[in-house]
């Protein structure tokens, strides 16, 4: 047993999506495409008597770490930091799961594979109802197409061949959990064929577009964010939605050209990593 150990894991940006139930949750989950992002979750790892989950410095519920610590079979002290908005579509519960069973792992030599950490932590996500493809995501970096749902070895991952700089602002967030288990079958509709025109012209260009007219078919839009939206297309620029949150997500300097005040950061290289 280590002392400790950290893993950093990306933030994560879904611009489109389909839900797939299963009775198994390693099985369900999303089909879909996103972008993961430099700016991310850093997740520290420490033995202790009682588990303990903490985000930004204070004491958090996250029903996805429990999940993995149970699924791992180890009671710890979870810290985790982030620059991003929690609840506002970055997937940050989904990377605090993530980098948990990383370094949990590490610390408490569990010696499971990559592919197992991976889902133990979807599974964990989806039995909580807060994510459905976050976790295969981040743990492939890049800007990752989910083309079948669920995570190792049921899943596929592909992905666009490309980067970019990401502009977001964030007007607060929306519930996962009630969308997720609500009346979801026009927003599946809608992403799946917001799906199958992506993979036909897998471009970043493509996959904006196509989150847009998914958001909107899909009946996620609120004013606000439709508003921002239309204004960096106005200016010339690439932005959508965040799903699930109030959150405007932009390539290149889309938001700051339409007079946002607006953060940056860059399409992560690859996934997550123990650092």
């Amino acid at each position: 047993m280590r002392d400790g150990a950290r893993a950093f894991v990306p933030g994560h940006v879904t611009g489109l999506f389909s839900i797939h139930r299963d009775d198994d949750p390693a099985r369900a989950g999303s089909r879909g495409a996103g972008l993961t992002l430099t700016d991310g979750v850093t997740v520290s790892v420490r033995p202790a008597d009682e588990s303990v989950v903490q985000l930004n410095g204070e004491r958090a519920d996250v029903p996805a770490v429990a999940g993995v610590l149970d699924a791992l079979g180890v009671t710890a002290r979870v810290e985790a930091e982030t620059p991003l908005p929690v609840g506002a579509g970055f997937g940050v519960s989904g990377a605090m799961a993530l980098g948990a069973a990383y370094a949990a792992n590490t610390v408490f030599n569990c010696e499971r594979s990559e592919n197992a950490l991976v889902r133990f932590a979807h599974a964990a996500e989806v039995d909580a109802g807060t994510g459905l493809g976050d976790v295969v995501a981040q743990a492939r970096g890049g800007a990752p197409i989910r083309e079948e749902p669920g995570a190792p070895p049921y899943g596929r991952l592909n992905g666009v061949p490309e980067t970019a700089r990401v502009e977001y602002v964030s007007f607060g967030g929306l519930s996962t959990s009630e969308v997720l288990s609500g009346d979801t079958e026009t927003l599946s509709a809608a992403g799946e064929r917001a799906l199958d025109r992506l993979l036909e012209t897998p471009t970043l260009d493509q996959f904006v577009a196509e989150s847009r007219t998914f958001a909107a078919d899909a009946g996620l839009l609120t004013d606000d964010i439709e508003s921002v939206v239309a204004d960096v297309v106005d200016a010339g620029g690439r932005a959508s939605m965040a799903m699930l949150g109030r959150t405007v997500f932009a390539l290149g300097h889309g938001l700051t050209d339409a007079g946002y005040d607006a953060d940056a950061c860059q399409i992560h290289p690859a996934g997550a990593r123990l650092r």
